[in-house]
């Protein structure tokens, strides 16, 4: 009780400090420089998106917000649309993670709970390594090496079981959604397995050791508690991952192929709102023009912003759901 009295006496005393004994104790000091700091970084974004819409004002005068839901790009004639960059974008993210996802936490389980402690240690040093890539390597390899092997190995199996689907059907030249959605699943995978590793390593080992006591196998402890208990970790290296993916840039503009059309099929080329802006923004020429480029990085922005809010609206449910 006396402890107790005599450490609400000092938190008191505290804050009965005038400005300046707290100023010489460093407190307003460390208060101030976090807080500017955290207003730094709400003001740059602030700034980000009034800069981008600001210079996006004769697009939107011009098309409205049908500038979203048009299909036309043609400078020549003054028409432009982003639903063909929007659509190749999400298509090439999204079948990014439909690869990247699965072998991702496959192999952050077998590092995390199944290999020996220093074959994982060495596995998990070179996969991080491979985030380290710039990503025009891994465009170079999608042109010399995967785009053909997708084309003399992949392509031909596809189309002879799921041809009947219309995403593997068509003719295949190489450049297309199928070769950078791998290429982009390259990228991305060695976020998945080292974040997702991590977050098995921290579940409690009495979590572990509890399935264990209770006659589980090892690997019936990973699939029914260890798995389920790292969830939420696990989700967030998903939409890490995708957020890499929205907006990598010269890997996917050197083999989705550039080509500013709607297809069903994965075999066909396209373009991604990264890709028209790298390749069209030097060129641009008149007002209209450079709008649009920089109005299509207004939407990448935006993308980016909305999937990462859903991100956290769904880790946070998960989390709840896990605490009930």
């Amino acid at each position: 009780m006396a402890s107790t009295t005599h450490i609400a006496d000092v938190l008191r005393r505290r804050n009965n400090r005038s400005f300046f004994e707290r100023l010489a104790g460093g407190d307003e000091i460390a208060y101030s420089i976090t807080l500017i700091a955290a207003v730094a970084i709400l003001a740059i974004v602030a700034l980000i998106v009034l800069e981008l819409w600001t210079h996006s004002t004769p697009t939107v005068k011009t098309f409205g917000f049908g500038f979203l839901t048009s299909s036309a790009w043609d400078p020549n004639s003054g028409k432009f649309g982003a639903l063909p960059f929007i659509y190749g974008t999400c298509l090439t993210s999204f079948l990014a993670l439909l690869i990247a996802v699965p072998l991702g936490v496959a192999a952050s389980v077998f590092l995390a709970e199944m290999a020996p402690p220093k074959l994982s240690d060495v596995l998990t040093f070179l996969i991080e390594l491979l985030a380290a890539v710039p990503s025009v390597i891994y465009g170079l390899i999608g042109i010399f090496i995967l785009v053909p092997a997708i084309r003399d190995y992949l392509v031909q199996p596809l189309k002879a079981v799921f041809g009947f689907l219309p995403i593997f059907q068509g003719d295949f030249y190489g450049l297309s959604f199928l070769s950078a959605g791998i290429v982009l699943s390259i990228m991305v995978v060695p976020f998945i397995i080292s974040v997702s590793r991590e977050v098995l390593l921290a579940v409690p080992t009495e979590l572990r050791e509890a399935a264990l006591a209770l006659g589980a196998t090892k690997w019936e402890a990973t699939w029914q508690i260890v798995l389920p208990a790292a969830s939420t970790g696990i989700i967030g290296s998903a939409f890490l991952a995708l957020a890499r993916a929205l907006g990598e840039t010269m890997a996917v503009t050197m083999v989705v192929g550039n080509t500013p059309k709607i297809t069903a099929s994965l075999l066909s080329p396209g373009y991604s709102i990264a890709a028209v802006i790298a390749n069209e923004f030097a060129e641009a020429s008149g007002d209209l023009y450079v709008s649009s480029l920089i109005f299509l990085g207004l939407v990448l922005f935006g993308l980016t912003i909305v999937i990462n809010a859903l991100a956290r609206i769904l880790i946070l449910t998960t989390t709840r759901r896990g605490m009930k």
